[in-house]
C-alpha cells in the first residue's frame, strides 16, 4: 500500500448506523479509554458505540473529515458544486440566502 493510502486509512471516520455517532480517530474515545490517534481498524472487537452500545460491525466508513461527500466519479458534475466540502456548501447556501434577504429588504428603500 502506498504511504498516501495509509494516511487516508488513519484519517477515515466511521459512523454508527444505529445512532449516527461518528468515531473520529483524531479524538479517540474517552468513554472506552481509546487514546487519540487510534485508527478504527485497531479498535478491539469488543469495542462498542459509546452512545448506543452497537457493535463495531454496525459502523460504516464515511471517509476523512473535510472531504467532499459523494461518489468520487460524481464530484465533477453540478457546475463544480459537487466538489465542495460540506462546510463550503453551507457557506454558499447561507451566504446566498443572506444576500437575497438583504436584497429584498433593500427594496423597502425604493419610493
Amino acid at each position: 500500500m502506498s504511504e498516501q493510502a495509509v494516511d487516508n486509512l488513519v484519517l477515515d471516520r466511521y459512523e454508527c448506523r444505529a445512532c449516527g455517532y461518528v468515531y473520529e480517530p483524531k479524538k479517540g474515545d474517552e468513554k472506552n479509554n481509546i487514546p487519540p490517534g487510534t485508527p478504527f481498524a485497531e479498535l478491539p472487537l469488543t469495542w462498542r458505540c459509546p452512545v448506543c452500545g452497537a457493535k463495531k460491525s454496525a459502523f460504516t466508513n464515511i471517509g476523512p473529515a473535510g472531504k467532499a461527500s459523494g461518489f468520487q466519479e460524481n464530484l465533477g458534475y453540478g457546475l463544480g458544486v459537487n466538489s465542495l466540502t460540506p462546510t463550503q456548501k453551507s457557506i454558499l447556501i447561507f451566504g446566498a440566502l443572506a444576500a437575497a434577504f438583504l436584497f429584498f429588504i433593500s427594496l423597502y428603500g425604493l419610493k
